[in-house]
C-alpha cells in the first residue's frame, strides 16, 4: 500500500451555489434549500424538519442535487462548520445554494468520492481550510483557498475500502439521527396541537374564554420557571478543571434533546468556587449567547457556564413540558425578532415567552405521551455517542495509513 501527497486542486473542481431569494423561502414545498446548517459540525448531512425551508421560486436546473453529491460548507454559520462535507442523501429533493460549494468534477484516478468525503473531514485538512479563510466576524473558504490543501492518499482500493469501512458506521449513526429527528418532531407537533392550537384531549367540552381553557393559565416563562444563572471557576486553578462534572457551554449545545458530554469538565472545589450549580439530570438549559437560543436537557449532572441559563419548572411542570415550552417559545421569538432583538437572551426574555399551563392531569396526560419519545432519543444518542468514539478512534489511523484495511 502506498500513500502520495496531493493538492487537491489537481483532482477536484469546486462549483459556487445560487443565490436563492430569502423572501422566497416557505415552511413547505418540493425543494428544500440547503444551508451551512444542514452539515454536522464533525461532518455529515442533517436534515431538519423544524427548520428547513422550502423555495418558492424559478429553479435553475443546474442547482438541484442528486443524490450522493459530495457539498462542502463554504461560510463558518456554526461553530466548527467551515469546510465540513457532506453526501446528499437523496436527488430531485434539495438545492445548491450559495454558501456551499458542490465538487462537480473529480478526477477518478486520483480519488475515490466517498474517502474525499472522509478526507475533508479530517483534522489536517479542515484545519488547513480554516486557516486560510478570510472574514472576522463571519469566516469564509473559496474554491482556490480549497484547491490549495495538501493530503496523503492512497491508492484507490485501499481508498474505497477505508470509506466503506468508516460509512458504516455513518450510515448507523445517520439512521439513528434520522429517527430521532422524527421522534422529536412528533413532540413538537404534540405541544402545538395541545397547547397553541389548544386541540387537547376534551377540548370539546372545556370553556375557552378569551383563549384561555377553563383551569388553565396563561403566564410567561418567567413565571412558570425558575430561570438559573451559571458561572465560570477560575481558569488559572488547575484543581478547579478536568473533574468528573461535564461543564456546559454553548459550544456543548447539540441539535437533539439530550447533551451527554462536554468539551470541558470540573472538579466538586471548581463547583463550589463559581456561580454555578450542580445541575441535576433533566435540567434543561438554554444558550443566551454565542449560538443563542439552543435548548438540551442534561443527560448527567453538570454545571453550566454564565453564557447559559438552566430552567426548572414550578409546581406541577415537568422538565418535558419546560423543554417543549420553550422550543416553542424561542421558536416564536425568533420569528419576531428584528436586527440584533435575538443576540442575546437575558432575564428580561423570559417575561416575553408565553405559554399556556395546563392543570395536573392534562399535564400528566402530555408527560405519558412523551416521556417514552424522551426515552428512545435519548437511547439513540447514546448509541450515536459510542459509534462516534469508535469511529473517531479509528478514522484518524486509517486515514493516516498508521492501520491497514
Amino acid at each position: 500500500m502506498s500513500w502520495r501527497e496531493i493538492a487537491l486542486g489537481s483532482a477536484i473542481h469546486v462549483k459556487h451555489g445560487y443565490a436563492f431569494k430569502g423572501d422566497l423561502f416557505v415552511d413547505h414545498g418540493e425543494f428544500i434549500v440547503l444551508t451551512p446548517g444542514n452539515f454536522n459540525e464533525e461532518g455529515g448531512f442533517r436534515i431538519r424538519p423544524a427548520k428547513d425551508r422550502a423555495y418558492a421560486g424559478d429553479i435553475p436546473e443546474a442547482y438541484v442535487l442528486d443524490e450522493n453529491d459530495l457539498l462542502v460548507a463554504m461560510t463558518e454559520q456554526g461553530a466548527g462548520l467551515l469546510g465540513s462535507a457532506a453526501l446528499v442523501p437523496q436527488g430531485n429533493r434539495y438545492l445548491h445554494n450559495q454558501r456551499l460549494g458542490l465538487v462537480d468534477q473529480i478526477d477518478a484516478s486520483v480519488l475515490d468520492k466517498r474517502f474525499l468525503y472522509l478526507l475533508f473531514n479530517t483534522r489536517s485538512v479542515r484545519s488547513q481550510i480554516s486557516g486560510s479563510a478570510s472574514g472576522t466576524k463571519v469566516r469564509h473558504t473559496a474554491p482556490e483557498r480549497i484547491y490549495r490543501v495538501r493530503a496523503r492518499v492512497p491508492d484507490l482500493s485501499t481508498q474505497a475500502a477505508i470509506a466503506e469501512t468508516i460509512l458504516s458506521y455513518d450510515d448507523l449513526i445517520q439512521n439513528n439521527r434520522r429517527r430521532m429527528a422524527l421522534l422529536e418532531e412528533s413532540v413538537r407537533l404534540l405541544y402545538r396541537e395541545w397547547f397553541i392550537r389548544l386541540r387537547f384531549p376534551g377540548y370539546e367540552h372545556t370553556l375557552i374564554a378569551d383563549g384561555v381553557p377553563q383551569g388553565w393559565a396563561r403566564r410567561s416563562a418567567f413565571d412558570s420557571m425558575q430561570v438559573l444563572s451559571g458561572g465560570t471557576p477560575k481558569t488559572t486553578m488547575p484543581d478547579y478543571w478536568d473533574g468528573e462534572t461535564p461543564f456546559f457551554t454553548p459550544k456543548d449545545a447539540t441539535d437533539g434533546i439530550w447533551v451527554s458530554a462536554c468539551e470541558r469538565s470540573v472538579s466538586e472545589l471548581g463547583i463550589k468556587n463559581c456561580n454555578s450549580k450542580l445541575y441535576p439530570r433533566e435540567t434543561v438549559f438554554i444558550t443566551a449567547r454565542g449560538t443563542v437560543g439552543k435548548l438540551n436537557m442534561a443527560q448527567v449532572p453538570m454545571a453550566m457556564s454564565q453564557s447559559c441559563y438552566a430552567l426548572v419548572g414550578k409546581d406541577h411542570l415537568s422538565q418535558r413540558f419546560v423543554y417543549s415550552a420553550m422550543e416553542a417559545g424561542v421558536d416564536a421569538l425568533r420569528q419576531q425578532a428584528v436586527g440584533a432583538v435575538f443576540d442575546a437572551i437575558v432575564v428580561d426574555t423570559f417575561k416575553r415567552i408565553k405559554l399556556m399551563v395546563p392543570p395536573v392531569p392534562m399535564l400528566r396526560l402530555f408527560d405519558e405521551a412523551v416521556t417514552s419519545v424522551f426515552d428512545q432519543v435519548e437511547n439513540l444518542a447514546s448509541q450515536n455517542q459510542k459509534l462516534r468514539t469508535a469511529r473517531d478512534l479509528l478514522l484518524p489511523r486509517l486515514m493516516s495509513g498508521e492501520l491497514a484495511v
